[in-house]
């Protein structure tokens, strides 16, 4: 296990000694994020909206996405049957509502289809083509979101059953691309935001005052937080945007499922701000335990629903059910843990047992990488065949390494981050021993060494509301505008105490330079028996505000300690 101490990597390198201004801080801190120009500054800042984002600047062929209008104008004049094909993840689900939603004000013909994650797995296959073909006999085209760009042979399928097919999707392109009617792909945005500008532009050529695009710009910020893109250039549009659409929405859906997750709601207007948080922690995961323990498409009836009761009554089986793919991945952790402690891994960590829950392997994987700071490839062990989930560290690019393989997977895909792939049982050795002569060597110690990056060193006496202020026009902070963190060293502890259940947090009030701050360290409890009256640290940490009692205050979220 990476029990090794974070190493601090200091991103300004010069520092701030004493105080200094609001402006020169900001400065800083944007320009660790790359935004260094005017321009840039003030795209930052006030992003352009998604309805103004060009389709160059989104790596969108213009060619190609005017030929899908096409063939989607063709359909609806023709009333030809047409199928959105999805993915059962929160992108997936979003993608298909959004598209969904559009298409079906023109037409009626229109129908969403989410894979089963068990029976027919991730992405448009020839399994799939079939099903869809026996559903929907005259089906005459196929529009896949959030998937399809290494789908060759479904497309081919497809094709002999004089069916259509043009692909949406923002996954990484494979050797051959498919022979699609049209291929609409960009990994500049999420599989929703594609949805969304598909939309955007099916709007422009054939719906005359149409609300949804409104009303779907909060779905495309779900589906671009959940799926961890960076926020920042058109995810950040649609994350900012999205979230102010979110804070806004009448969906019975997602109102229904704030409620079920305990967000205080008045009437039918919500009492808490939306975040990325909120996101990536209660709805997300929500919508996400459908396709990992079911079937995903009461996920996608939530969302599409104008029906109170049926939102509510789906809210609480997503809540469910959620809560059990939170009792399964636990098990899967524990039980992995001690494989992987078994042995002493050169290269990526391989985990493989036929108790494991496909579901969730994706997850488990994830858990595993924060505990041993390597990548984790996890499968659920079948007695033929087995699926498998890879998630990666910062500098090992997981989809390369499985792709030089894949004379031994049966196909798969996905990110430099992660990825997903099934293979058979029996080759399941040689993949791990295939998997760490490709990735040994490209595992240096620079690489596995875990790395908590700070903005800036300063000191407390440039803490003040306004500066808590301009750092709130941050949000949506995420992958690539992270929330800012500081770093200020020989801080005096004035008092610390241990809080929450098993003593595992602390609660600190800090002196520097006169100034006095109150602090709270998250999973620090262990080292309260070090931690003395007048005792000085280093700490980095994020400035955040608590509230209590209506009364706000300024408060340190500690992120690490140095003693």
């Amino acid at each position: 296990m990476n029990n090794k101490e974070l190493e601090w990597e200091i991103l300004d390198k010069k520092g701030i000694k004493g105080t200094t201004g609001i402006k020169r801080i900001i400065d800083i801190l944007l320009n660790n994020r790359g935004v260094k120009t005017k321009k840039e500054k003030s795209e930052f800042f006030k992003p352009t909206k998604p309805q103004d984002l060009g389709i160059k600047e989104l790596g969108i062929s213009d060619e190609s996405l005017k030929k899908a209008i096409e063939r989607i104008k063709k359909a609806i004049k023709k009333d030809e049957e047409m199928v959105i094909y999805g993915d059962y993840d929160a992108d997936g689900i979003c993608a298909t509502a959004i598209l969904w939603e559009t298409l079906y004000s023109l037409t009626k013909n229109v129908k969403p289809y989410i894979p089963n994650r068990f029976e027919e797995g991730y992405g448009i296959n020839a399994k799939s083509i079939e099903n869809i073909k026996v559903q929907n006999p005259n089906v005459k085209l196929i529009m896949t979101v959030d998937n399809g760009i290494v789908a060759n042979k479904a497309v081919d399928a497809a094709y002999k059953l004089g069916i259509d097919v043009i692909i949406s999707d923002h996954h990484q392109i494979g050797r051959k691309l498919p022979k699609a009617y049209s291929i609409i792909h960009t990994d500049k945005i999420s599989g929703s935001g594609i949805a969304w500008i598909l939309s955007r532009e099916l709007n422009k050529k054939l719906i005359t005052n149409h609300q949804s695009l409104i009303t779907n710009l909060e779905l495309a910020a779900i589906g671009t937080i959940a799926d961890q893109l960076p926020i920042i250039g058109p995810n950040r549009s649609f994350a900012k945007y999205g979230l102010e659409a979110l804070n806004l929405t009448q969906r019975p859906g997602l109102l229904a499922l704030f409620e079920e997750a305990g967000l205080t709601l008045q009437g039918r207007t919500l009492q808490h701000v939306m975040g990325t948080y909120d996101v990536n922690f209660v709805i997300a995961p929500r919508i996400n335990a459908m396709g990992r323990m079911e079937h995903a498409i009461d996920s996608l009836r939530l969302l599409c629903t104008k029906n109170i009761e049926k939102a509510r009554e789906l809210a609480q089986i997503l809540g469910r059910t959620n809560r059990e793919r939170q009792r399964v991945v636990d098990e899967v952790v524990l039980h992995a843990r001690e494989l992987a402690q078994k042995t002493t891994w050169k290269g990526a960590i391989v985990l493989a047992h036929e108790s494991y829950h496909e579901g969730v392997i994706g997850l488990a994987a994830s858990k595993l990488v924060e505990e041993f700071y390597r990548p984790v490839v996890v499968l659920s062990k079948g007695e033929k065949i087995s699926k498998a989930s890879a998630r990666s560290i910062t500098g090992f690019n997981i989809i390369e390494s499985i792709r030089k393989l894949d004379s031994i997977t049966l196909g798969g895909g996905g990110h430099p981050m992660a990825a997903g792939f099934s293979i058979e049982t029996v080759n399941i050795e040689l993949f791990t021993k295939k998997i760490e002569e490709v990735s040994a060597p490209l595992l240096t110690e620079d690489i596995l060494t875990k790395r908590l990056k700070i903005d800036m060193e300063s000191e407390f006496e440039n803490i003040d509301s306004q500066l808590y202020e301009k750092l709130s026009e941050f949000e949506p902070t995420g992958i690539g505008n992270t929330t800012p963190v500081f770093i200020t060293r020989k801080v005096r502890i004035v008092d610390a105490r241990t809080v929450g259940r098993d003593a595992k947090h602390l609660r600190l009030t800090l002196e520097k330079g006169g100034r006095i701050l109150n602090a709270i360290a998250f999973g620090k409890g262990e080292i309260f028996p070090k931690l003395s009256p007048n005792k000085k640290i280093d700490m980095a940490y994020n400035i955040t505000a608590d509230t209590w009692n209506g009364n706000k205050s300024l408060q340190l979220k500690v992120k690490d300690i140095r003693i």
